[in-house]
């Protein structure tokens, strides 16, 4: 049984937390596995508790678009 965890920063409304796993579900479906098999934990995580390139995310200046 697949089972995928992914994080995401905190504060993605429910709707796309619910397409995120409807298209993860789908790849494991592509590749013949049951629906039914198919398990997504969402780990959700304060930009404050995140770091990218040695800045936590929650102090970065960032040129790339907002993830909707």
């Amino acid at each position: 049984m697949p089972l995928v965890q992914t994080y995401l920063w905190s504060g993605i409304d429910d709707e796309t937390v619910k397409n995120i796993v409807i298209g993860i579900t789908k790849v494991f479906t592509d590749m013949g596995f049951p629906e039914e098999a198919v398990r997504v934990i969402i780990h959700e995580v304060p930009k404050s508790r995140w770091g990218i390139a040695g800045e936590l995310a929650s102090e970065r200046k960032s040129t790339n678009k907002k993830i909707k």
